[in-house]
């Protein structure tokens, strides 16, 4: 069967050479001006045939005389003066000049055609290359751009037409392609800096359990079970990264979730790590339901109770206000520390970006935790603000659309 369509491929030759855009305009205004062109002619030739019609082709007038029953005259007149009735016309020839039949007329025009016709080709060559240009500026420029050079635009200047419209068109796809590709190096790195806590738990408790030379079996259960429960929460930070991916797209399923038994579950988690630091926790909850997912939703408050507890000074302040409205609800987030200027607040929510070293004081801190808010925010439509508070420390709001 294969060395049949070997056969019949080699019978058939190869591919005709595909023809490109210009030269089909070009032919399309040919098949345009070339039946206009003899519809002229022949409506004109069966106008003078028709009515027996000269031409001069001295002057291009039509030119006839009357005939005139009776005496001959000096002169033609046409009112029948009494010299005679007139009967018809016929042909009079002027001095120096030459008349045209209707086949003389007809061979004079189809070359007159034949000429029109290449000069017709030559211009809509012409007219479609200079219309096609933007098209080649777009394609040569659109072949160059890759996934390292995604910043470059097309950036067409011109009036604002169809091609305009295309290339602005294209930009915007390269914005949206871009915008995916730097989601997809964040979802990575948002991976590693959240899978990373989990492996090194399990690695220490097993390391220290294997080291102790007087290791009990009790110790070793503990071990164990440690390891067993970083495990699950692995698997569940794993689940929720990959719902996270998905919802660059939008969330598949989303249900109702109560925000503030979310906030009180991360506030119960990390208060061990308040209290070892000294920091005074202040709540205001209201009652919230926001459409969305549970666990996505639970590690964007734990990012920011985690960011507020380790970015925090000693014997600070912590304090979560959640505030429900017709509106929507919004979460806010504030804490006390150093200083962070204004010019900087925009660069914490980038994948490891940090306001200053005064920033990098935990040994976990990656830089990675507003990102991950970030993404997550978005997966749910709502919006993030991240403000400076003036004596020290961050405000971080976010801000859920009603149900």
């Amino acid at each position: 069967m294969a060395q049949r369509r070997r056969l019949r491929h080699l019978a058939l030759g190869p591919h005709p050479r595909r023809r490109s855009a210009r030269f089909r305009l070009t032919a399309l205004y040919c098949s345009v001006f070339f039946p206009s062109g003899v519809l002229l002619v022949a409506v004109t030739y069966v106008l003078i045939v028709l009515f027996q019609l000269p031409i001069d082709r001295a002057t291009a007038h039509l030119v006839r005389a009357p005939v005139r029953s009776g005496p001959a005259t000096d002169g033609p007149s046409p009112q029948g003066d009494g010299r005679g009735r007139v009967i018809g016309h016929v042909a009079v020839t002027l001095p120096g000049h030459i008349m045209l039949g209707p086949r003389e007329f007809l061979v004079g025009s189809c070359i007159v055609l034949v000429g029109m016709i290449g000069i017709s080709a030559l211009l809509g060559w012409l007219v479609a290359g200079r219309v096609l240009r933007p098209l080649r500026v777009m394609t040569t420029t659109t072949r160059r751009i890759s996934e390292r050079n995604l910043h470059e635009r097309l950036a067409l200047a011109g009036p604002g037409d169809e091609l305009k419209d295309l290339g602005d068109t294209i930009d915007g796809l390269l914005g949206r392609l871009e915008a995916a590709f730097d989601s997809q190096r964040r979802f990575v790195a948002n991976a590693s800096h959240e899978l990373r806590t989990p492996l090194m738990l399990s690695q220490t408790l097993l390391q220290v359990a294997l080291a102790d030379p007087d290791i009990t079996l009790d110790s070793l259960r503990a071990a164990c079970q440690g390891a067993v429960d970083a495990g699950k929460d692995q698997a569940q930070l794993i689940d929720a990264l990959l719902t996270l991916a998905r919802s660059q797209r939008g969330l598949d399923h989303r249900q109702p979730v109560d925000l503030g038994a979310v906030i009180d579950d991360a506030l119960h988690a990390y208060g061990p790590s308040a209290v070892a630091r000294g920091l005074q926790v202040e709540t205001a909850l209201d009652y919230a339901e926001v459409p969305g997912d549970n666990r996505l939703l639970y590690r964007l408050v734990s990012n920011l109770v985690d960011n507020a507890i380790r970015y925090n000074v000693a014997g600070g302040r912590l304090k979560v206000k959640l505030t429900a409205s017709t509106t929507g609800a919004t979460l806010a987030v504030a804490n006390t520390g150093p200083l962070v200027p204004p010019d900087q607040l925009s660069r914490l929510l980038e994948p490891f970006q940090r306001a200053g070293p005064d920033r990098t004081a935990s040994p976990n801190g990656l830089g990675l935790g507003l990102s991950i808010v970030s993404d997550i925010a978005k997966a749910h439509g709502a919006g993030l603000q991240v403000s400076a508070r003036p004596e020290g420390g961050l405000t971080v709001t976010v801000s859920f659309p009603a149900r």
